[in-house]
């Protein structure tokens, strides 16, 4: 349902995600709204890559109430204000996503929302609709 790929005639990633993303089949899809690194409390690390980290959870957090998993994401959009220690960041990004490479996009910004907010990520899901009948299944 969810093929991933780099075509060989572009030039590989520049880090772990993929090119492309190709959606088929009776599915649904799910646009997580840019989540910020704060906790549920309202608490907010001035590191930024402690809000990465709460960014990325929250991602999680909404992909669960859903009833989807982290294989059900197809794109990510990060965006970053202010310095960031790009080591800590790539180490970060890679413990939550594991294998998965989906289509993503990184960027530096002015500002967010606030001064005190330095990262947001957005996502899209998509998962096979198992609420949809398929053909040959009784209603």
């Amino acid at each position: 349902m969810n093929t991933f790929r780099n075509p060989p005639e572009i030039a590989a990633p520049l880090a772990a995600y993929s090119h492309q993303a190709e959606i088929t089949g009776q599915v649904r899809w799910l646009v997580v709204s840019g989540q910020i690194g704060m906790t549920p409390a309202g608490e907010l690390p001035e590191d930024p890559v402690e809000q990465l980290g709460l960014a990325l959870e929250n991602v999680t957090a909404n992909l669960r109430a859903a009833g989807m998993r982290h294989e059900d994401l197809v794109k990510l959009t990060f965006y970053f204000a202010g310095e960031i220690d790009l080591q800590r960041r790539r180490e970060r990004m890679a413990a939550w996503l594991g294998d998965l490479r989906p289509c993503m996009t990184v960027m530096t910004v002015a500002a967010l929302a606030t001064p005190a907010l330095r990262v947001e990520v957005e996502a899209l899901a998509c998962a096979e609709d198992v609420t949809t009948p398929r053909k040959g299944q009784q209603q």
